[in-house]
């Protein structure tokens, strides 16, 4: 279980703060998904929970203790996180790239296992990078690179998988597995906590949603609840309509088209 109770970030020389009071829970064994405009603290959120940004107030914890007691080495080892961006500092190949994802568990120095490589093995399958195993880092296209950035943190294994924005770059096909790949994480028993900007991918796997609006909470429920026109048109700053999925029937956002003159808004 993660937890947010009431937390508040402010960046310095900032008039306003980025977090403003936000409490949320993603429990295990489901995906719960915190959406919202740009600059709404989406990806704070995730600073946050991963000690790279203060907390003024409030409190994050993981399975009930707070993430501030965690050594550092061993929430590596509870939990898996896929940031929004990183660059590939060394030009290693892929397999020892994702191999990096089991340094919590065997330390800097200590000798990779069986159980180590079949973790390896089986990230690389799942992610869709086991073909490109020999390949060096710097060679990989914008979309290879973000499925190996999620085969180390699948390989990582632990309690939770947070994942900012890890359909970036990525193909149709692409963002298709790796939002069965969180629902799998999460029906395995993880506590799957995403941030993304795919809302209607979102309302089709997730099983809660967080919107988020200028560092507070909008609204938050099941996706029915949070997927409103009214909601989203008052978050979002621009009308929309809100329909069903004929092939799921899941809840599906269509923005509608400003007319050439700047007047009313036409429909799609």
């Amino acid at each position: 279980m993660i937890e947010f109770k009431g937390v508040r970030v402010r960046y310095p020389r900032q008039t306003r703060d980025a977090l403003d009071g936000v409490t949320l829970s993603a429990p295990p064994g489901i995906i719960t998904a915190v959406v919202g405009p740009n600059g709404s603290g989406k990806s704070t959120l995730v600073r946050a929970l991963l000690g790279r940004v203060a907390i003024d107030a409030g409190a994050i914890s993981l399975s009930g203790a707070d993430v501030r007691s965690i050594a550092r080495a061993a929430m590596a080892r509870k939990v898996a996180v896929v940031t929004q961006r990183e660059e590939a500092a060394f030009p290693i190949s892929v397999r020892e790239y994702v191999a990096l994802g089991r340094l919590p568990h065997r330390g800097a120095w200590g000798r990779d296992t069986p159980p180590d490589r079949d973790a390896v093995d089986q990230a690389m399958r799942l992610a869709e990078v086991d073909e490109l195993h020999a390949r060096s880092v710097h060679q990989l296209s914008g979309g290879e690179w973000q499925r190996a950035r999620f085969a180390r943190a699948l390989a990582q294994g632990g309690e939770a998988f947070v994942a900012d924005e890890p359909t970036t770059f990525l193909d149709v096909g692409h963002e298709m597995i790796v939002f069965e790949l969180l629902g799998r994480l999460a029906r395995d028993g993880r506590a799957v906590l995403l941030v993304s900007h795919q809302l209607n991918l979102v309302a089709r796997f997730a099983d809660r949603l967080v919107l988020l609006h200028e560092g507070r909470v909008a609204a938050a429920g099941t996706v029915d609840d949070v997927m409103h026109a009214e909601i989203l048109e008052r978050v979002y700053r621009w009308p929309v309509v809100v329909t069903r999925d004929p092939a799921v029937g899941a809840p599906s956002l269509v923005p509608l088209r400003r007319r050439s003159n700047g007047g009313a808004h036409s429909s799609p």
